[in-house]
């Protein structure tokens, strides 16, 4: 019978400047005035506007009242990957929350295609592939523990290893 409960449409006061091939799968209203979460297939638009991609996210956590997204942003742009670390976490009270938690998980997990981690001499690194939507193939970065010397020479080597590796494990074989 939850076809009797259907959400309400998003207003279009709330309606983000979606792009030709996106379209919304779910919202919910935020506790601040004339706001809203609006999950689309390409990402999450936040009430100030800005649109983070699925693959962009690298941590979302609902606590059943509040939604708390953590944004991966680039460290250093290597060869063949990106370093990642995390972005200042926002968080969202969401009173009628509706389906956004459920697809702001389900869309974050689906963007990751491979992950893996490797424990280093002092720290480690985490591996991700991620599917970005609109493009072919997987985009590829890490991720360091805490306590890892990411730029001595040896890790950087070792890094770019453990990604090739990575990479060969995924390319479609012929």
């Amino acid at each position: 019978m939850s076809w009797l409960r259907r959400r309400p449409k998003l207003p279009a006061s709330l309606r983000p400047a979606l792009g030709p091939e996106e379209r919304v799968l779910a919202w919910a209203p935020v506790s601040s005035p004339d706001g809203a979460l609006v999950a689309t297939n390409q990402g999450l638009w936040l009430p100030d506007g800005k649109k983070l991609g699925w693959h962009e996210i690298h941590k979302a956590a609902w606590s059943g009242r509040e939604l708390r997204i953590t944004p991966a942003e680039v460290a250093e742009v290597r060869d063949e990957y990106a370093v990642l670390i995390d972005g200042p976490a926002v968080s969202y009270l969401l009173l009628e929350p509706g389906e956004l938690p459920d697809q702001v998980r389900t869309r974050v997990t689906r963007s990751v295609a491979y992950t893996s981690h490797h424990p280093l001499n002092t720290g480690g690194v985490r591996v991700v592939g991620r599917r970005v939507p609109g493009h072919d193939g997987l985009s590829w970065a890490v991720r360091y523990d805490s306590g890892t010397p990411v730029q001595l020479p040896a890790v950087v080597e070792l890094t770019g290893e453990l990604v090739s590796a990575a990479q060969g494990a995924t390319s479609p074989r012929d």
